[in-house]
């Protein structure tokens, strides 16, 4: 039960940061005009209509909401079945949790997700993100890299007959 609490709380927290970043861009950037903060990165208002890299942007917010809770519902599923040892995956789970609840709550309340993160040069430029999205993507690594590492102590468990 602590440990769900644990969970539950990384989870809050990264939508209460997610949210709280949100509505300082709304408050403080202009739309669409790049704020340097790098060479290479920049603060970049925009809004997103469909999921990563603007895909799905013309199914509408119903399709989109109903698919963001559908995801919730099973990372949810997925992090029930992990095993208490599984550390690494369950702080991952607790993480894109997080971030699906913060891009969800843009999507029900405004009818599309504020981005503002922009990776750029002089000739390229990244797909817009937001905090929600790197909760979404740095959870989504740490579970793959759980699952990598138990198949691996797995793996020499097998062969070293231990």
């Amino acid at each position: 039960m602590k440990a769900l609490f644990g969970y539950s709380a990384l989870s809050l927290a990264a939508v209460a940061l997610d949210q709280w970043l949100k509505m300082w861009v709304e408050a403080n950037l202009d739309m669409h005009q790049p704020v340097d903060i790098l060479p290479f990165f920049a603060l970049y208002r925009t809004y997103n209509t469909g999921v990563a890299f603007s895909l799905f942007s013309s199914a509408g917010d119903t399709p989109l909401i109903i698919l963001s809770i559908a995801v919730i519902t099973f990372v949810l599923y997925l992090a029930a079945r992990s095993r208490p040892s599984q550390i690494l995956a369950r702080i991952g789970f607790a993480l894109i949790v997080g971030g699906a609840i913060g891009n969800l709550i843009d999507r029900a309340m405004l009818g599309y997700v504020i981005d503002y993160f922009l990776f750029h040069t002089p000739t390229w430029s990244f797909a817009v993100f937001n905090l929600a999205d790197s909760f979404i993507s740095v959870g989504a690594g740490m579970v793959i890299l759980d699952e990598l590492l138990e198949w691996a102590r797995d793996r020499r468990r097998r062969t070293t007959g231990d």
